[in-house]
């Protein structure tokens, strides 16, 4: 009886040896050398530990925070993996993607025309949100509420000392002082910029200085290196304001602005208010949307997005297995870790989109 038992059991596994086979040989597009064309994007949530290499990335510093705690966690899943991200601006990112010196990028704003990208060669794969704060300095004030009208005219450089009356009617409690305002602002390229002043000119009727990754700022700026630069300025400046992630607002204890909403609410930048903001946008077809200023009275108005740009095409399946891992893992695993970072995780729904938008990369 054991011996018949035996048999069967061998017999069981040869077939289905022979089932796996010709599964594998049914199921992978080959070119005519047998190299696989098409990547596939791992459903289990990434972290395979059958990969080894380096994935280098450069891009956004907004979402830093959150994609170097991923990182850690990635690579002790992956631990033939090293992922590297130079949090460079979303600028110098685009740029060095262009460039074809990284496999990937992180950036706060959309590709434009001239940064050397076809739209047919790129992916964006949104990861996370999080709110702008409107971050400030100011001797003998724990507590202040701006307006959006109030806000963009501080920042045109209109309104130059704390105790204007614009604020003031904003702050009818508040004791202002006579402090002249600094405006502390990003030197480089940035995507939180981007969001910033797109965010003036969508909400605000006294906003004149347009939108974009760079301004030219008013006689009152100073200007700092990435996100973090801009929170060291106003931590250092009495009379200091500035926008800045609310990871490094946190991280460098300052205080922070509520910003008058569309329902007229004075809300302070949470991540429950970027959810809020994130339940009402609308989602375009290559997965960009736009939460800034967004209805409903509990939503944070300046909540911004922030995207991993990917290659539609790569030339090895290597580099290309690689980034679909760690994509993967940013969109599945990881996105338990984003609230502990202070980021919003993406919607169900978003995330199950941009998980799909993986199948869409090639190789050759």
């Amino acid at each position: 009886m054991r011996k018949t038992k035996t048999a069967w059991l061998s017999l069981f596994l040869v077939l289905g040896l022979i089932a796996a086979a010709c599964g594998d040989d049914d199921s992978a597009e080959a070119n005519d050398d047998g190299t696989d064309t098409t990547a596939a994007a791992d459903d289990d949530g990434g972290g395979s530990d059958s990969l080894s290499g380096t994935l280098e990335g450069s891009g956004a510093s907004f979402p830093d925070a959150f994609y170097q705690a991923a990182i850690v966690a990635y690579e002790e899943a992956t631990p033939g993996v090293t992922v590297i991200y130079n949090a460079v601006g979303s600028g110098q990112g685009k740029s060095d993607f262009a460039d074809g010196l990284t496999a990937w990028a992180g950036t706060d704003s959309l590709v434009k025309e001239d940064e050397g990208l076809d739209p047919d060669e790129f992916l964006y794969i949104p990861t996370v949100a999080a709110p702008i704060t409107v971050s400030y300095n100011l001797s003998g004030v724990d507590e202040l509420q701006l307006s959006p009208d109030t806000l963009g005219a501080i920042f045109n450089g209109d309104i130059t000392s704390w105790d204007d009356e614009a604020i003031a009617a904003d702050n009818p409690d508040v004791e202002l002082p006579s402090t002249a305002i600094t405006l502390a602002v990003r030197a480089d390229g940035s995507g939180t910029t981007s969001n910033f002043t797109k965010y003036l000119e969508k909400a605000t009727g006294t906003w004149t200085l347009g939108s974009g990754d760079t301004i030219e700022w008013p006689s009152n700026a100073q200007a700092g290196q990435r996100n973090t630069g801009v929170a060291q300025i106003i931590q250092d400046t009495d009379g200091a304001i500035g926008y800045v992630d609310l990871a490094d607002a946190e991280a460098l204890g300052l205080t922070y602005a509520a910003i008058g909403n569309q329902e007229g609410e004075f809300v302070v930048p949470t991540l429950e208010g970027t959810t809020a903001a994130l339940d009402g946008a609308e989602i375009a077809d290559d997965l960009t949307y736009d939460p800034l200023d967004a209805a409903g009275a509990e939503a944070y108005p300046i909540a911004a997005p922030t995207y991993v740009l990917v290659r539609t095409s790569y030339e090895d399946q290597a580099t290309a297995d690689l980034v679909i891992d760690w994509i993967t893992f940013l969109l599945t695993d990881a996105q338990d870790l984003a609230e502990d970072e202070l980021y919003a995780p993406l919607p169900d729904s978003l995330r199950d989109r941009a998980l799909a938008q993986l199948d869409q990369i090639t190789v050759g």
